[in-house]
């Protein structure tokens, strides 16, 4: 792909920093004592049953969720306070409407509204931008069809080439694997590993332990709480997913096991 930045250097300060954190919605505390970091050019798995608080702390970290206890820093800002564009969020299929009259192009310049102002039209330069982040997804050549013709899969990639467009050091996904079929999940494997070698931090909401496993150098499991952050090998072990998930996680880990085997025997 080509890269929307160079590779942040080791040194770099994390792109996330959670130090005991807890998030409200009003007075009902829904999410509690996170403490963790996403380093620049990995990605962070959070993994945890329904109703967890997944995508509550994705929407903490865009400054959308009440930050009731600790610390929490979003490229060296307070949530919602980052750099304008430095922040990307890919949110489900589900939430969107695929009727609406737009181009594929159309879909990835919105993704550049916030640096542009919203008094001043696309012009060479953002089109340019918006035709080099499709290029990086595989799509540049349906970048004048309307958005809602794309399958959900490509559509998935357009809203990936929408955040890329913007040059951001972070990107959040929420659940974008979902219904996906076999080559727009390898497509879309392929883009995750490739924003991470060019220094961008990806933040992915699964139920999906085999995803976890293969994109994510970090996990996190939540239930309400946090039960376990750090390097991905440490935290999806049996304890802790079968405190996740209430006693079911050696199932989930022979599934795991099985899936990552019949892959390799392929």
């Amino acid at each position: 792909m080509t890269g929307p930045r160079d590779p942040a250097p080791a040194s770099a300060e994390p792109v996330v920093i959670l130090e005991d954190a807890s998030f409200s919605y009003g007075s009902s505390t829904v999410l509690t004592g996170v403490t963790g970091q996403v380093p620049a050019g990995q990605a962070l798995a959070l993994v945890g049953p329904n109703g967890s608080g997944k995508t509550t702390l994705m929407r903490a970290l865009l400054g959308m969720v009440t930050v009731s206890r600790g610390r929490v820093r979003v490229n060296g800002a307070a949530p919602g306070r980052a750099p304008r564009g430095s922040v990307g969020y890919v949110p489900q299929l589900s939430d969107l409407d695929p009727t609406f009259p737009v181009t594929v192009r159309e879909v990835v310049q919105m993704g550049m509204y916030s640096q542009l102002g919203i008094l001043r039209r696309p012009g060479a330069e953002a089109r340019r931008r918006a035709l080099e982040a499709l290029e990086s997804v595989g799509l540049a050549d349906r970048a004048e069809l309307r958005f809602g013709t794309l399958s959900g899969g490509q559509q998935q990639r357009v809203l990936v080439a929408r955040c890329v467009a913007a040059r951001p050091r972070l990107i959040l996904l929420d659940e974008p694997f979902n219904g996906l079929d076999q080559p727009n999940r390898e497509a879309l494997l392929s883009i995750i590993t490739d924003l991470k070698e060019h220094g961008i931090s990806l933040i992915v909401s699964t139920h999906d332990l085999v995803l976890a496993q293969e994109t994510c150098e970090q996990a996190a499991l939540l239930a309400g709480r946090q039960i376990a952050f750090g390097p991905r090998d440490d935290v999806l072990v049996a304890r802790y997913i079968d405190e996740a998930y209430g006693g079911h996680g050696t199932t989930r880990l022979l599934g795991l096991r099985s899936a990552a085997e019949g892959g390799e025997s392929q």
